[in-house]
């Protein structure tokens, strides 16, 4: 194997997490000045500064960092987590509101479903200029390998901004055991695909050296002084497997930095999983030692266990940005948080657990007597962050509560601030439909006999479908009558239900995970393994029963959908 030839590892300096500019000393880092004199503010003031303009390869404020939203590719490899077309398409809009400069809207090879949801994206969100100026970069990812890079540009070269983003492994235990290349191999098609890409007219590409954090650095600065020569724009470091710690994770970033020719040419760029809970640490980490780009998703959803958090990360940046990190901030509008937040929950069907940072159900809530008291003289003695900050409002502090007696303005005004902006007559349909559900009562269930399930469905065409069935319960039996009409032989993996408000008369929200017996097949952007999509649904109703049907039928019809896209 030829010899490597890089900067000498010597010249780099040790990253310190607290200044990059200064060493650190682990011994005396209690002591260390900054850490005794920095002042803490006791609330974010949450302001939206001037973005600067777009250029690929360089920021002209060194204080900016832009946020890559990968919700819609790595978010969605998360289990179950499958999107309609429609849903995607709903969630790339609510991430151009929030204000992120590069959508990662999916990996156009992994099948024909996954193309043209990106191509519908760069077409609607990405050529959707804000009355601010801004359009988000739309993204599409790529193995190293022409076909993968022609079906990323096919997808996204309709966006004003598009993107390609290619990776390949470079850590020994990916070189040795999946793709079987030496490392002179590895730069050689690194080299060519990033020339590839830009040949096709992409003027944005970004480069990932997958398991950047197990790779040998010097190889590392070889690599990617190459792609940089080849055309690359954006350099991201992934941390693939999440085994870095916060301090391992700056520091590399900082080598990179330091050692890699030619990197005053482009963004250095993190993304970093979160297998031992130090993805969000990680990512901050990064912005400290010189990264401008951070890969994030909305809830923290991805491969495993997932990514870096955009809520998490943003916040951070906002609350001590300009204390502690020398002036760094984004272009979010964090008022739009909370409102993607439970998007992303809905349509993946993957709740939020109750104590996430940010947006949690209990990240506002305040038990304790003594946080209680506090709360009542002065917010700021245990929160640093207002929920209204996020998007958040607390609908008993407006003494508006919603029920059947309920008028128009005041569930118009509710819906509002939970970030639904709706016409008139989109408005007149959800309202009627809203005192349906209030003037109902509690439904109750015969279990005498054998459960029996009737149920009638109406297809896209309006034709009606009735089938009845019995069964071990009266929600396996109308699963049952539902099997008879549409006919998918499917396995249900998962069935989950929860309250969602209060009281013995409680609204029921059902989430279940179906998997078709002969199943839509798609190709994993990382292994490159064919995989079986496994499809989500949920459903809310008073009646459990009703409730569990909705969520099965959600999940039905996105199958159905899958199978008609890839039969036409």
């Amino acid at each position: 194997m030829a010899s490597l030839c890089v900067k000498p590892y010597a010249t780099t300096k040790r990253f310190n997490p607290i200044n990059p500019t200064r060493s650190l000393f682990f011994s005396k880092i209690s002591a260390h000045p900054l850490l005794q004199s920095t002042s803490i503010p006791t609330t974010i003031k949450c302001s939206l500064s001037r973005r600067p303009e777009y250029i690929p390869n360089r920021i002209s404020d060194p204080h900016y960092v832009r946020i890559f939203d990968t919700t819609l590719r790595d978010g969605e490899q998360s289990p179950g987590a499958t999107l309609t077309s429609k849903e995607k398409l709903d969630i790339a809009r609510q991430l151009a509101k929030l204000g992120v400069d590069i959508i990662e809207a999916g990996f156009p090879a992994s099948s024909k479903d996954d193309l043209e949801a990106v191509k519908m994206i760069a077409k609607e969100v990405g050529n959707t200029v804000d009355e601010g100026g801004h359009v988000p970069v739309i993204c599409g990812l790529a193995r190293c390998n022409r076909a993968d890079i022609n079906a990323a540009w096919d997808a996204v070269k309709y966006a004003k901004r598009p993107r390609i983003h290619t990776f390949i492994a470079t850590s020994d235990i990916h070189l040795k055991h999946k793709l079987r290349k030496s490392m002179e191999e590895v730069i050689q098609i690194a080299r060519e695909m990033v020339s590839f890409a830009r040949s096709l007219g992409c003027e944005d590409v970004e480069f990932s050296p997958e398991d950047a954090g197990r790779s040998q650095k010097e190889f590392l600065y070889q690599i990617l002084g190459e792609v940089i020569k080849a055309g690359a724009t954006t350099l991201n470091i992934p941390d693939t497997v999440g085994i870095l710690l916060p301090v391992e994770f700056g520091q590399l970033i900082a080598d990179i930095k330091s050692n890699t020719p030619g990197i005053e040419n482009v963004i250095i760029s993190t993304h970093c999983q979160n297998d031992l809970g130090q993805a969000s640490s990680n990512t901050v980490a990064g912005a400290y030692a010189g990264a401008r780009q951070l890969e994030v998703t909305v809830n923290g959803i991805g491969e495993r266990a997932g990514n870096a958090s955009l809520e998490e990360v943003v916040m951070t940046i906002a609350c001590r940005g300009k204390e502690l990190m020398g002036g760094l901030y984004t272009g979010i509008n964090t008022k739009h948080i909370f409102m993607a937040s439970k998007m992303v929950a809905d349509y993946t069907g993957l709740p939020v657990q109750p104590h996430k940072a940010i947006v949690g159900a209990n990240a506002f809530a305040h038990e304790s007597g003594i946080h209680q008291d506090g709360m009542l003289k002065h917010r700021s003695t245990y929160e640093i962050i207002s929920p209204e900050d996020i998007g958040l409002y607390r609908s008993n502090e407006s003494g508006i509560v919603l029920g059947k007696l309920s008028g128009r303005h005041a569930f118009k005004s509710r819906l509002r601030e939970l970030g639904y902006s709706l016409d008139d007559k989109q408005l007149d349909d959800v309202f009627w439909r809203f005192k349906s559900v209030a003037e109902k009562k509690k439904v109750t269930c015969g279990t005498l006999g054998l459960s029996t399930a009737t149920v009638k469905l109406i297809d896209a065409d309006g034709a009606e479908y009735v089938e009845c069935s019995i069964g071990t319960g009266p929600v396996d039996a109308a699963y049952k009558a539902i099997d008879l009409i549409v006919k998918i032989p499917v396995v249900l993996r998962e069935y989950y239900i929860n309250a969602v408000t209060e009281g013995i008369d409680a609204i029921a929200s059902t989430r279940v995970l179906i998997q078709p017996e002969n199943g839509h097949a798609s190709t994993h952007a990382l292994s490159g393994d064919t995989v079986q999509r496994t499809f989500s649904g949920t459903g809310a109703e008073m009646d459990i029963v009703v409730s569990s049907v909705r969520a099965y039928v959600s999940a039905l019809n996105k199958v159905l959908g899958f199978k008609n896209n890839a039969a036409a």
